[in-house]
């Protein structure tokens, strides 16, 4: 198996840890509840506090990137979030466990950014998108992996061993990234040949924003999925059981769907063709669904329909960036994501208020889905209208 591959296995396996400690605190939700004795707002906020910190660390965390080398820092990100679960598993008061979960967020926060920095410096001209498919995936592969299994291990033991579990594997998600990932060699040939190269030129800060903002679009358009379709199906009829069941199919689907649509991708060599036709078939199949006599189907369509775009919008970046930036255009990159997405969430939980109807955040989750087309369509403009231009380098 060559290099890179293997690298990208471990990648795998490093962020399918930290989907799996951001599910941890929602998995044994009713028993940290019953013992610590707090509400479900309060819930909310300790679940919430593993982003929070992107919109502050992300940015520096790529430019610490950029000075330090991307191990170094992904190996400190992966220290915070073993001693952020360790300090969940040791708490006994909710003051306790906010500590914990913000330093396992801080964490989070660093290591993704150096993860799909670390993933485009060994694919970026070679299998990018079949890449940055499989890498995304591992995100909602390691939240399933919680939903099916940290609530049981809850009830057989304590909520404090599903803590210190996800703590265990942050430490050997560590071990995995000491010794196996090293940088790749063409990057290093690269970055010693443009060590002149000052930062962020001003076309490198657009174009990722912009390809930042599709990101945007496209989370915030699949997290009305689950996050409101529960609502909206036990509101026609569905059990809550039988709701989250069908709601679920998606996430299981759209992780096989992103891996194949990645490779179909880069086979079919039409990355913008299945861009604009998937996000079309997410946008309709949500705006369908509080009008569909079976939902099932419709449900089944958005995970297959939803997955193939993922590796193309992750690889936008690293068509825009240089090798030397790639650190700090991450950190630029998830910057504006997470200040972003927690906007547009709050605006999708308040078209459930404002319209009293449990189908508005699935029809303004479509809309976003559409949205996101036409700012796909900008960034394809904008990259061939400063194509070899605009090289100059910004100050910030």
């Amino acid at each position: 198996m060559e290099a890179r591959w293997i690298i990208l296995l471990v990648l795998f396996i490093v962020r399918t840890v930290m989907g799996l400690q951001f599910q941890s605190v929602a998995s044994v939700s009713p028993f940290y509840i019953a013992e610590v004795g707090i509400d479900y707002t309060r819930l909310g906020f300790l679940i919430g506090l593993f982003h929070l910190p992107g919109f502050f660390l992300a940015l520096p965390g790529g430019l610490l990137g950029k000075k330090f080398g991307d191990k170094p820092v992904a190996i400190g990100a992966l220290i915070l979030m073993t001693i952020g679960g360790a300090v969940m598993g040791a708490s006994n008061t909710y003051a306790f466990s906010v500590v914990g979960r913000l330093m396992s967020g801080a964490g989070s926060i660093l290591l993704n950014v150096m993860l799909v920095k670390m993933a485009a410096d060994w694919f970026a001209g070679k299998e990018i998108i079949t890449a940055m498919a499989v890498l995304m995936s591992s995100w909602p592969f390691g939240i399933s992996i919680g939903l099916i299994s940290l609530g049981r291990l809850a009830a057989m033991t304590t909520w404090q061993t599903v803590m210190f579990l996800t703590a265990g594997a942050c430490l050997i998600s560590l071990v995995l990234v000491a010794v196996f990932y090293r940088g790749s060699p063409t990057v290093a040939e690269k970055h010693t040949a443009d060590s002149a190269q000052p930062g962020l030129s001003r076309r490198e800060i657009l174009l990722v924003l912009v390809a930042s903002l599709i990101w945007t679009l496209f989370n915030a358009g699949f997290l009305a999925i689950p996050s409101f379709a529960p609502d909206f199906l036990t509101s026609i009829g569905y059990t809550v059981a039988g709701a989250a069941s069908l709601v679920s199919m998606v996430t299981w689907l759209s992780i096989a769907s992103v891996q194949i649509g990645g490779y179909l991708s880069e086979k079919l060599k039409r990355p913008n063709l299945i861009f604009v036709g998937t996000f079309c078939g997410m946008g309709l199949g949500m705006c369908l669904l509080p009008y569909w006599q079976n939902p099932l189907v419709l449900f089944i369509w958005l995970g297959l329909i939803m997955g193939p775009p993922v590796g193309i919008m992750m690889a936008l970046p690293a068509e825009v960036l240089q090798p030397e930036n790639r650190a700090a255009g991450m950190g630029l990159f998830y910057m504006l994501f997470y200040g972003a997405i927690s906007v547009l969430t709050t605006i999708t939980g308040f078209t459930r208020d404002f319209t009293q109807s449990p189908a508005a955040p699935l029809l303004f989750g479509g809309m976003l889905a559409i949205a996101a087309i036409l700012i796909f369509a900008l960034f394809r403009l904008l990259q061939a209208r400063t194509k070899g231009t605009a090289l100059t380098a910004s100050t910030a």
